[in-house]
């Protein structure tokens, strides 16, 4: 199929319509593309027929596609054949990091939070032998769903035909110069990148990023010399590999999703020669500085200081007084003093009582009432790492209420014994519509699973609270309506946190 042959409202594999053609380079062009049966935006790749590696970037792309790590773009479909030849993939709605630059460096932590959830997730691909090679300020993307996306891990270096012998080293590399972009605005190469400046020289060498903007942490700094920077480690050895990033960077708070206000038609921009990206550029908030600390007085103090001072005082000597005075009018009238604390609730009594966290042993997607019991388990785990970035969601639905195929769907836990349970946060997504119970029992069965907490159009951080602690081996967040995600209805679990009644 030529590309002069393609045109908007092509449909390929009678599923996936051409609407908008996003960008063309060397034989490949890069299409929004709407997948009929599901409803959602995808990104289409079609090739000319002279393109000379289709049959590499067709095979990357079935290879990619078997990647689960959710901060890996995914890929749908590809085909090569005599008539067609085409990668379909996610449709990423964000801003690449080239966009958070354009005010200049991010936060130390916010840069190197982005790139250690990107070298965790590429360190999971190249447990399966896939790898970068190629990696720019625009494959690295902060979505509207506020997670970090990695675009076009072995696509894009077939599409380019890259090789390396070392591709560990390379990736690790390609990681270290995306933290130097991100703490000081620069990229680290002989020209601009994505719009970035090169980063200044000094003897012939780019500088540290703590030559370049000041308040860079030193591990910080350390850590991209490390990566990127070989003529400044002093000795130093390098980072070699993701696995050796994501190590160095583990200690590193990882960004929370937070609600973002994004305009209601984005801009569309190319950030990948595989994939898609809707690029919506956020009203920019200016944070007002922190106001100096208070200077101590130098001398004696000041007069406002006396007069707070003989407030303060007169105030506890009424006290005192009134306090004397409730007492001796209760024993004068011969009757006991009333309790000065009511006796609580049992909310009360809940909320007052020491809890501790109690970690699950295993989760899994349950879905009773579906075909096969499962709801996308092999990423059940994402929603108990301790990673607020990850997540579990369930499959998607053509309407809030699960499609009227089931009556709901949700997340099991299995906190390995029998538990009291006093409350469970679930962070949810973003969107609200989400309709959530929480079921606690002895055994593994709908019917065994009692509901003792309910949340209606929930979104973010949910705590579902008993009203008494209830007890049971299984914890169940358990979806009865979904919200809208992308044309679809979508359960998202970010993380979820069981608490059980704790000593004082």
């Amino acid at each position: 199929m030529s590309t002069s042959a393609v045109a908007p409202g092509t449909r390929l594999a009678e599923r996936f319509r051409l609407e908008d053609r996003v960008s063309e380079s060397d034989g490949a062009t890069l299409w929004k593309a709407i997948d009929e049966i599901l409803a959602r935006p995808v990104a289409v790749h079609t090739f000319a027929p002279d393109f000379p590696r289709v049959h590499e970037v067709v095979t990357a792309a079935r290879a990619a596609s078997r990647l689960t790590d959710p901060r890996l773009t995914q890929v749908f479909d590809a085909a090569e054949d005599d008539k067609h030849a085409y990668v379909v993939s996610e449709w990423v709605t964000g801003e690449t990091l080239t966009d958070l630059l354009a005010n200049g460096p991010l936060e130390p932590e916010r840069a190197a939070g982005l790139v250690a959830e990107a070298a965790e997730a590429l360190a999971h691909a190249h447990e399966a032998r896939l790898y970068h090679l190629c990696l720019r300020p625009a494959h690295l993307v902060w979505t509207t769903g506020n997670t970090v996306k990695v675009l076009g891990v072995a696509v894009d270096a077939a599409m380019y035909g890259l090789t390396t012998d070392q591709p560990a080293l390379d990736d690790a590399e390609g990681l270290g110069r995306l933290l130097y972009a991100g703490l000081t605005g620069h990229w680290p190469g002989d020209e601009e990148e994505g719009g970035l400046p090169a980063a200044p020289m000094m003897d012939g060498h780019f500088c540290t990023p703590r030559q370049v903007t000041a308040g860079v942490p030193g591990y910080l700094d350390t850590v991209t010399v490390r990566a990127c920077l070989p003529e400044s480690r002093k000795g130093q050895g390098a980072l070699s590999s993701p696995a050796e990033i994501t190590e160095a960077l583990a200690d590193v708070a990882r960004p929370m999703p937070i609600p973002i206000s994004y305009p209601s038609t984005p801009a569309v921009a190319s950030a990948s020669h595989s994939e898609g990206l809707d690029v919506g550029h956020r009203n920019q908030t200016t944070v007002a500085p922190r106001p100096p600390a208070p200077r101590r007085p130098q001398g004696g103090g000041s007069t406002l200081n006396r007069v707070l001072m003989t407030i303060v005082v007169l105030l506890v000597i009424a006290a005192v007084g009134v306090g004397a005075w409730t007492i001796g009018r209760s024993l004068g009238s011969g009757t006991e003093p009333e309790a000065q604390t009511a006796t609580p609730s049992a909310t009360g009594s809940t909320s007052s009582t020491p809890t501790q966290t109690v970690k699950p042993a295993k989760a899994k997607g349950f879905d009773p009432l579906g075909d096969d019991g499962d709801e996308k388990s092999d990423k059940a785990g994402l929603a108990i790492d301790g990673k607020p970035s990850t997540y579990w969601e369930t499959q998607g639905y053509a309407t809030a209420e699960l499609g009227n195929l089931k009556k709901g769907v949700g997340l099991l836990l299995d906190m390995g014994k029998s538990v009291q349970v006093s409350d469970v946060v679930a962070t949810l997504g973003s969107t609200s519509g989400a309709n959530v119970e929480l079921k606690v029992g002895d055994a593994p069965e709908l019917g065994s699973l009692k509901t003792v907490a309910t949340a209606k159009d929930a979104s973010g951080k949910t705590t579902l609270k008993p009203d008494q602690p209830a007890t049971g081996q299984y914890v169940l967040i358990w979806f009865t309506r979904l919200p809208a995600d992308a044309g679809k209805f979508h359960g998202t679990i970010y993380e979820v946190v069981v608490h059980s009644p704790g000593s004082a």
